[in-house]
C-alpha cells in the first residue's frame, strides 16, 4: 500500500482502483499517506499557512439546493446584504491587519450584477492595491466571469460538489445542471482564473465510487485550489436530518489531493473546525496550507448559515488571528499574510 502512496507522490496520478485502495486503507497506510502529504506541502510552501480574509457579502440565493441553509425556500433564515461601503470597510480593516487576499462570498444573489462587482473590485484595488481578490459567487455566464476577471478578480471558488451526475441531482433542484456546473469550472480555467473546485465528504447517499469519481475529476482538471470539507446538516433543509460527514475520511481525501496536486492551495476548512476545534491542525498536518478567518461584520456571521453551528468566532474570525497563530505554533507552523499566488509556488 505504501507503494501506491509513493507512486501518487511521484506521478501525481493514479487509476480508480488505486484510489479505492487508498480511500479504504488501514491506519498504518493512512499515517504514511498524511506524512507524505505533509512533507510535500512543506517542500512547496515551508511551514507557512496562507491567510485569506473571508467576507460573506449576502445570504440571499436564487437556488434551492437541498443541503444549504441559504436555499431560496428557507423561511427561517434572517436575510441580509452588506452594502458596498460595508464590504469596503471590511477590506480596509483586513488590509490594515496585513491581509493581502480577500474572498467575497455570497449566495447567488441577483443584486450582485457585473457592474456592481466590477465597481467593488475597483474600489478594493484603490484601498488595497497589493491585494488579490477572490470571488465565490456561484454560477454565472462566461461573459460575466470574463468581465470580473478583466476588472481585476484573479481567483474564483466554485466547488463542483459531486462528479457523479446522479449524486449531484440528489443535492440540487431540477433547474440546476451538473453539465452547467462543470462548464462554469472549465470557463473559469480557460479565462485564466486561479480556480477552486472541491466537494463535501459524507453527503447522503455518497459512496466510495462517488469519491473516486471526484478524485478522477480533480486529477483531470487540476484546479489551483481545492476545498474539501465534511457535510454538515442544516436543520431547515430537506437533508437536515442526516448526520455530519466523517472527519477522518475528509482528512484522508485531503492528503490524497495534496499528493495529486502538490502545489495547490488547500484550505483547512471552517466546516472541519466547526465539528472539531483540533481538526484544523489535523488538516494542516495532512497537507492543507490555507486558512480563511471571517472578516464579515460580527452581526451577520451567524446569518450566513450554510450549515448548523458554523464556527465564526474565536480563531475562525479576524479578531482571533492571534489565537489562530498560537494554535499553529503548537504544530510548528506560522501564518503568512501575503497573496500566495499559485504560480509563485509552481515547482512541477
Amino acid at each position: 500500500m505504501r507503494t501506491l502512496v509513493d507512486r501518487l507522490a511521484t506521478l501525481h496520478t493514479l487509476d480508480a482502483d488505486s484510489y479505492r485502495a487508498l480511500l479504504e486503507c488501514d491506519s498504518d497506510t493512512e499515517s504514511y499517506l498524511k506524512e507524505r502529504a505533509r512533507n510535500i506541502a512543506t517542500e512547496h510552501f515551508g511551514h507557512e499557512i496562507y491567510v485569506r480574509g473571508l467576507i460573506e457579502i449576502s445570504n440571499y440565493c436564487r437556488n434551492n439546493c437541498l443541503y444549504c441553509g441559504l436555499r431560496r425556500d428557507n423561511r427561517n433564515i434572517a436575510r441580509y446584504r452588506l452594502s458596498d461601503n460595508e464590504i469596503i470597510d471590511c477590506c480596509a480593516k483586513g488590509y490594515a491587519m496585513g491581509l493581502r487576499t480577500f474572498v467575497l462570498q455570497s449566495g447567488e444573489d441577483s443584486t450582485l450584477t457585473d457592474s456592481r462587482i466590477t465597481n467593488l473590485i475597483s474600489r478594493i484595488a484603490d484601498i488595497a492595491p497589493e491585494a488579490a481578490i477572490t470571488l465565490s459567487l456561484g454560477e454565472r455566464s462566461k461573459d460575466s466571469y470574463t468581465a470580473l476577471f478583466n476588472a481585476g478578480a484573479s481567483r474564483y471558488l466554485l466547488r463542483h460538489e459531486a462528479a457523479d451526475r446522479q449524486l449531484y441531482s440528489l443535492l440540487h433542484p431540477e433547474d440546476m445542471s451538473w453539465s452547467n456546473r462543470i462548464d462554469c469550472a472549465k470557463s473559469l480555467i480557460a479565462i485564466g482564473y486561479q480556480t477552486g473546485m472541491g466537494m463535501m465528504v459524507g453527503v447522503p447517499q455518497q459512496t466510495t465510487d462517488h469519491l473516486i469519481e471526484d478524485l478522477l475529476l480533480l486529477q483531470q482538471m487540476r484546479p489551483q485550489m481545492v476545498g474539501i470539507g465534511p457535510f454538515i446538516p442544516q436543520a431547515d433543509t430537506p437533508l437536515g436530518y442526516h448526520t455530519a460527514g466523517p472527519i477522518d475520511l475528509t482528512l484522508r481525501i485531503l492528503a490524497i489531493v495534496r499528493l495529486m496536486l502538490p502545489n495547490a492551495l488547500i484550505p483547512a476548512t471552517t466546516a472541519l473546525a466547526s465539528l472539531d476545534a483540533d481538526a484544523r491542525n489535523q488538516a494542516i498536518l495532512s497537507g492543507a496550507n490555507v486558512v480563511m478567518p471571517n472578516l464579515s461584520p460580527a452581526c451577520v456571521r451567524e446569518k450566513y448559515a450554510i450549515y448548523d453551528n458554523k464556527a465564526a468566532t474565536a480563531s475562525e474570525s479576524a479578531e482571533g488571528i492571534a489565537s489562530l497563530q498560537q494554535q499553529l505554533n503548537t504544530i510548528g507552523y506560522h501564518l503568512n499574510f501575503s497573496r500566495g499566488d499559485f504560480q509563485q509556488y509552481d515547482r512541477l
